[in-house]
């Protein structure tokens, strides 16, 4: 009778007649198996019950499991799919128990060999994860995976990072990483590498691939990713080789390929602020009021034609041709600012010559010979600006702002640390650290000079836990006075020391400790800003709780740390399209019941969720809230309608902000504020986003989210800082500032002219088959410009892509076996 079972069982995709006689007969088969002498026989009807125990067995018995180990040694895909599963669910159990009673686990490990084989060899490879997951052994998949299915195993890997607890997290992207290198796909083991924050892994993949187109690519990801990395002999050994690649790694491509593409989308003409307001689609009254040449009208006219020029090198106000004399007009339009407005007036011409050092050093040069402090403070800080994310041999914003660093005039100080800040961030420049820390502990400085000191060393220092820097920050902290810790700008401290930490988790531990020994005016601050900052874009869903666990207490007025704590929810949240919903729903909820405080954050903390992304939900909100009756709370959210619009050109948005400038044309703060959204709206003229995530939403680059973050923390008190005379906080801003292109280039970095396919990006994780990863796409041909969710595929077979994820600069080959047509 067994021999007859096995023979029909041998296959097993509809139930087998034996087996369904067989099931009364289980509790007897089981009994008369115990009874048995060792013999193949006793095997067999082993592999019998385990069969039946797949319907049969009580739940939380295991039973076939346990018949299995005792059963033959033969192949188990044989009994079939089903039974493999639930074979696998069994030994996840039975590891755990074993785990906590520190049994031996060989036999188990043998099995699980089987069943890895099995599901790898029918493409159900997350299965094949997920078991290894629960019996912690991963190492064993990277000997398991063939050419075949090693791209579904590591997305899955992958994706599912995000969702786990760590220390899995990075063992998982570790595993990742290793079977990339081992099937050469090196673009995709650098992204994990920088995804992980470890160098080591960078350098190991420019070691392993020899090829220097491939490795030109490797480049242009880690440029845009804004980190700083020196080529040396060990990895690059021939020298004209390796100036190429630094020249992309520094960025120096990067206004050339900019402007390429506003060259093909034909919007090199300059705009002026009154092409943006567009005050003629408006009624009467309105455009009556506005005809006034304010001081802070022309302060917001001067931001709006920075950010909408930024990068082109040319406009109507700063960079005139000047024919008639030689100061010209671009001279007027900067006296037309009270003092610290020249400060922002001057620095505007920094964005307009984004990323073009050359050009932009010699045109900002005439502002250095001026009398005016605050004329040469934007100087200073404009050199910063056109330095952002360009790095240079020749170090020319280390050269120019070095010595101004210790000048009297406090306005002065600021500009050139700023502009420091913003040139050299992420760097972790040495020299600058001894140039910049001992001003933390002067006695003489004020204290604006030492917030933004404080500031620039985070930025500098962003992610490195750097000790020296953290001490420096620490002490400058514990010498404030009862009354400096009231001011506005003292909060720009903690921030600068939560930058240290941004997304490196459980490293800020130690200084979250020494922050609970401050003055209590301060500490719960201090501590919301760590916290945040230090699981910033990791999607942590217990440091969520812990934050709006924060945000429930009602307390007293003159308590500051609820907004931190809401703008914390959104930083913690930004990871992943799940948290980022789940943010949306619980920031509702705080929007209801929440303090004024809490209120205020809000508007920010959604307007950093939905960064350059509009989502409907989310403009309808800030649209509510932009009429509302508390001034501060109106004002972040029309800063927050700028920033989920910024550089999308987003009619609707563009539509809201040109009626409530018409609705606030008496208030002159809000209009300001409506002013600088609108400004945001056309970031660019449309070509540039401020979404510090890139390469698909994998990669989060931290300078990027580091400059955000300073400008929302700014945001916290409007009054006293963006609408004061520190309005030069929003410059912050252009360290997240990217263009959102796609640009193809051939071998020689020649722009190169291909149709690619753009629509929305869909996951396909976990899917069967080769699924289409793009849905309704139009059909474009490059340089083309990819809004949030987009992605882009190749639509000819002529060229091959050399980076798998097609953003920014993207080195296509030919492909040798294409065939014309």
């Amino acid at each position: 009778m067994r021999q007859e079972i096995r023979t029909s069982t041998s296959s097993m995709t509809s139930v087998p007649k034996p087996l369904k006689f067989l099931r009364p007969h289980y509790g007897t088969l089981k009994a008369y198996y115990e009874t048995m002498a060792e013999s193949d026989l006793k095997k067999y009807l082993a592999d019998i019950l385990s069969v039946l125990a797949l319907t049969m067995s009580a739940e939380g018995e295991r039973e076939s499991l346990k018949y299995r180990l005792l059963g033959s040694e033969g192949d188990i895909g044989s009994w079939g799919h089903e039974y493999v599963r639930n074979l696998a669910g069994e030994i996840a159990q039975e590891y755990a128990k074993r785990q906590s009673e520190e049994a031996p686990i060989d036999d188990l490990m043998e099995l699980v060999q089987q069943i890895v084989a099995f599901h790898m060899k029918h493409n159900a490879e997350p299965e094949a994860v997920d078991l290894l997951m629960e019996v912690e052994d991963l190492d064993m998949l990277v000997e398991h995976v063939d050419k075949t299915s090693f791209k579904r195993t590591c997305l899955y890997l992958t994706s599912s990072a995000k969702y786990l607890p760590g220390p899995d997290d990075m063992l998982v992207l570790d595993i990742a990483y290793m079977t990339y290198q081992k099937f050469e796909e090196y673009p995709n083991a650098l992204q994990i590498a920088l995804f992980l924050d470890n160098l080591q892994y960078v350098r190991q993949v420019f070691t392993c691939c020899k090829d220097l187109q491939r490795r030109k690519q490797f480049c242009y990801i880690l440029a845009r990713h804004g980190i700083t990395f020196e080529l040396d002999e060990d990895l690059v050994s021939d020298d004209d080789e390796r100036e190429i690649l630094q020249e992309i790694i520094n960025n120096t491509k990067l206004s050339e390929g900019y402007l390429t593409l506003a060259r093909d989308i034909e919007v090199m003409e300059p705009k002026s602020p009154e092409d943006i307001y567009k005050a003629h689609l408006l009624d009467g009254r309105a455009s009556a009021g506005a005809s006034v040449d304010s001081a802070r009208q022309n302060l917001a006219a001067t931001f709006v034609n920075a950010f909408v020029n930024a990068g082109f090198g040319q406009d109507k106000l700063m960079t005139v041709p000047s024919d008639s004399s030689s100061s010209g007009s671009s001279g007027n339009w900067l006296f037309k600012n009270k003092e610290h407005g020249k400060t922002s007036a001057a620095a505007s011409l920094g964005m307009i010559l984004l990323w073009d050092v050359d050009s932009g050093l010699a045109q900002i040069d005439k502002y250095f010979h001026s009398n005016d402090n605050h004329v040469i403070a934007g100087a200073l800080l404009g050199v910063g600006i056109v330095n952002c994310g360009i790095k240079n041999d020749c170090d020319p914003a280390m050269a120019l702002l070095g010595d101004y660093t210790d000048k009297e005039d406090s306005s002065i100080r600021i500009g050139a640390i700023m502009g420091l800040g913003i040139a050299y961030a992420g760097s972790q420049n040495e020299q600058l650290r001894y140039k910049l820390a001992p001003i933390l502990n002067d006695a003489k400085a004020s204290l604006d000079v030492i917030a933004f000191t404080a500031i620039s060393l985070g930025l500098i220092y962003v992610g490195s836990c750097n000790e020296e820097v953290a001490q420096a920050i620490i002490f400058a902290l514990m010498d404030r006075s009862e009354s400096e810790l009231g001011e506005p700008l003292t909060r720009l401290l903690p921030l600068g020391l939560g930058l240290l930490y941004l997304g490196k988790q459980e490293s800020v531990e130690a200084t979250a400790e020494v922050s609970k020994t401050f003055n209590e005016k301060i500490r719960k601050y201090c501590d919301m800003t760590l916290l945040s900052c230090a699981y910033a874009g990791t999607g942590n869903v217990l440091k969520v709780q812990n934050l709006l666990g924060h945000c429930s207490q009602h307390l007293d007025k003159g308590e500051t740390h609820q907004g931190p704590a809401v703008l914390g929810i959104a930083m913690v949240a930004m990871a992943e399209e799940l948290g980022l919903e789940m943010a949306i729903r619980s920031l509702e909820h705080l929007l209801q019941y929440g303090e004024q405080n809490i209120r205020r954050a809000v508007p920010l903390a959604l307007g950093l969720l939905c960064i350059s992304n509009p989502k409907v939900n989310v403009m309808d909100t800030l649209s509510r809230l932009s009429h509302d009756t508390d001034l501060e709370v109106a004002m972040a959210a029309v800063i927050s309608l700028g920033l989920i619009g910024a550089g999308t050109n987003n009619a609707r948005i563009a539509g809201m902000l040109r009626n409530l400038s018409s609705y606030y044309y008496k208030d002159t703060s809000l209009l300001f504020c409506v002013r600088i959204a609108q400004g945001l709206v056309h970031l660019g003229k449309g070509l540039l986003t401020l979404n510090p995530y890139h390469s698909d939403r994998f990669l989060l680059s931290p300078t990027a989210l580091a400059g955000l973050i300073t400008m929302l923390h700014a945001c916290l008190d409007m009054k006293a800082i963006v609408l004061g005379k520190y309005h030069y906080v929003l410059y912050f801003l252009v360290l997240a500032m990217q263009p959102r292109m796609l640009l193809t280039v051939d071998e020689n970095l020649k722009p190169l002219s291909v149709p690619v396919r753009v629509g929305q990006a869909v996951d396909v994780v976990g899917q069967a088959g080769r699924p289409k990863t793009i849905t309704g796409f139009q059909t474009h041909s490059t340089p083309v410009l990819l809004a949030a969710g987009d992605r882009a595929e190749l639509a000819t077979e002529k060229y091959l892509p050399l980076s798998p994820i097609l953003e920014g600069f993207v080195i296509l080959k030919e492909n040798p076996d294409y065939r014309e047509e």
